[in-house]
């Protein structure tokens, strides 16, 4: 229990940290940035490009396939 002090002393520091970063990523919009990049990521890979893309960079799609439906 002699470090109880220090303990909370770094969780102290750690929160004040922390509150600090969220406050920063507010302020400057980071959240906004990255929903947009998201629902744009998460579109695109709903496409029939980018369904053609993993298809063409997959050879072995047809032998996972197979290998499925045996199991």
């Amino acid at each position: 229990m002699k470090f109880v002090a220090w303990y909370v002393k770094i969780s102290l520091l750690s929160a004040m940290v922390g509150g600090s970063m969220e406050l920063f990523m507010i302020k400057t919009g980071f959240y906004d940035k990255v929903t947009v990049l998201e629902s744009e990521k998460r579109a695109w890979e709903n496409s029939a490009e980018a369904q053609a893309v993993r298809d063409a960079l997959n050879p072995w799609r047809h032998q996972d396939a197979e290998t499925r439906k045996s199991s």
